[in-house]
């Protein structure tokens, strides 16, 4: 297998996700945080391209309104960037939808993203699912990410069970998942993650049922 050649994506580190009803509760925000920084001081020391996303709602928006104190990235995110990152807006789910990182990507020949950011349930499965597409291979870090809780007419599901369930069904078939951890050593010894597939996840899965 190839070195990836990777490029690192800040998702939506915004100020707006610390309270309030849309607060990461899952790994809890106190401590992705950290982890989202780790990232980006391996991402440093290796060289790879970072890019830093923010969302808009639209001036005087209740949430993600450009101007306002909850729109503009965590201190600690914003402390580390360099003139040499990559910063776009965004108005949908994906950091691809109406941006041009597509393009910058394969202009710098990239064929790896790797998402941190939130939410896990929310920006992170629209740009797994949509890089697929677009010919990207995406690895997302567990433990950089987060969701919510959420309760609507579908049903209602607690914020680690959002997570976890989401990033077994991204590794089953549109995301390598991984620790920050694992991720940076990967990173330094130039290999890709392994990721599973639908096939194999759902033999796994029947097998576990069976079994219970």
């Amino acid at each position: 297998m190839s070195t990836p050649r990777r490029a690192l994506i800040l998702v939506d580190v915004q100020q707006q996700y610390l309270s309030g009803p849309l607060e990461i509760q899952y790994p809890p925000h106190q401590e992705s945080l950290p982890v989202i920084a780790q990232a980006i001081d391996a991402a440093a020391a290796a060289g790879l391209p970072v890019v830093a996303v923010q969302h808009t709602a639209g001036e005087g928006a209740p949430v993600f309104a450009p101007g306002t104190p909850e729109f503009e990235l965590h201190p600690e995110i914003d402390r580390r960037r360099t003139g040499d990152w990559k910063s776009l807006v965004k108005s949908y789910g994906s950091v691809y939808a109406g941006t041009d990182l597509a393009a910058w990507l394969r202009e710098r020949e990239i064929d790896t993203v790797t998402l941190v950011g939130y939410m896990t349930n929310n920006c992170i499965l629209a740009s797994a699912v949509e890089a697929e597409f677009l010919g990207f291979n995406t690895e997302v870090l567990s433990d950089a990410t987060g969701a919510i809780n959420l309760t609507n007419d579908a049903g209602s599901a607690d914020a680690r069970t959002v997570h976890s369930t989401l990033l077994a069904l991204l590794h089953s078939n549109w995301a390598a998942v991984s620790t920050t951890g694992a991720w940076a050593a990967a990173v330094k010894d130039g290999q890709a993650l392994a990721k599973s597939d639908l096939g194999s996840s759902a033999v796994a899965g029947a097998a576990e049922l069976a079994q219970a």
